[in-house]
């Protein structure tokens, strides 16, 4: 019996990676007893039946799993975003940056197409936040050795609205990947999804990477309660226990402190606003919907 990882599951084979190579591999019928599905990132115990060949045995306990894309175990979450062609709105990176606290993954905004627009701004809005920020352009290259030491030897997730060049960005930084590049659509202001399917890929840096489907794989459904949405907002925190009410919503009670801390410019109005639709959004799930 031997470990390693999955890179790749597709039509019911899982190609799993391990220091004697990869191995493409069939599940046990077992895991549909035990309704377990092994995911793309999932370490496992596999048994080889031939050369190039086996049968994954069990799925080793995982650090992280999401359900939209299918994928496990991520260290950190690089959120790819654009202030030129298409735009990215803020409040689609806030979402992320809260399913990746909530999923225990570090965090990297990554700004690409600096060469058409600096977006100078959007870095500062999540710089002051806390977040680890690079500015890149995968035309002329620049940031993505920056961006290499930020990704350097962790399983990385590059996710980011269709367009704004996460594909791109892993042709720059690992050229032979050849993935495909989709034409952003000047009429529609965004991109053709280009991306079928969630599979790893190792990088010479030693990093490893899944390029996925756009911000709208990922679902806030991992949040179970408006209770735990402050906690996620890094910036929040230092404010969170001087609040005049325990039970503060931080939308428009008397004696908030975050509200003060915005009033005062401590806190950016982006951030906040992000905050208060991801708390309606949150407080209209059942809670039948998490069972």
């Amino acid at each position: 019996m031997a470990e390693g990882t999955i890179f790749r599951a597709m039509s019911g084979f899982y190609y799993v990676e391990s220091v004697d190579g990869r191995f493409e591999c069939r599940a046990r019928g077992r895991f549909r007893l035990e309704n377990v599905t092994p995911l793309v990132g999932d370490r496992v115990e596999f048994m080889r039946t031939e050369p190039g060949k086996g049968y994954v045995l069990s799925v080793l306990p995982r650090k992280n799993e999401f359900e939209r894309p299918p994928i496990s175990n991520i260290d950190k979450m690089v959120i790819v975003a654009s202030a030129a062609i298409p735009v990215t709105d803020p409040y689609l990176i806030d979402k992320m940056t809260v399913i990746a606290c909530k999923s225990g993954c570090d965090v990297t905004i990554c700004v690409n197409k600096c060469d058409l627009v600096p977006a100078r701004e959007l870095l500062d809005i999540y710089s002051s936040a806390g977040f680890e920020t690079v500015m890149t352009s995968a035309e002329t290259g620049e940031g993505l050795e920056e961006l290499r030491d930020a990704m350097r030897g962790m399983i990385c997730v590059l996710t980011g609205n269709s367009g704004v060049g996460k594909s791109s960005i892993l042709n720059m930084l690992e050229p032979d990947f050849h993935l495909m590049v989709g034409d952003v659509s000047k009429k529609l202001g965004r991109g053709r999804h280009t991306t079928r399917h969630v599979e790893l890929f190792r990088l010479s840096c030693g990093a490893v990477v899944a390029d996925t489907p756009g911000f709208s794989a990922f679902d806030v459904g991992i949040l179970k309660s408006k209770e735990e949405l402050p906690r996620l907002f890094p910036d929040f925190e230092p404010y969170l226990d001087g609040c005049r009410f325990p039970d503060c919503a931080h939308i428009k009670e008397p004696g908030c402190s975050i509200l003060e801390a915005l009033e005062a410019g401590e806190l950016r109005q982006t951030r906040h606003s992000s905050y208060a639709r991801l708390y309606e959004h949150v407080s209209g799930f059942k809670e039948w919907e998490h069972r």
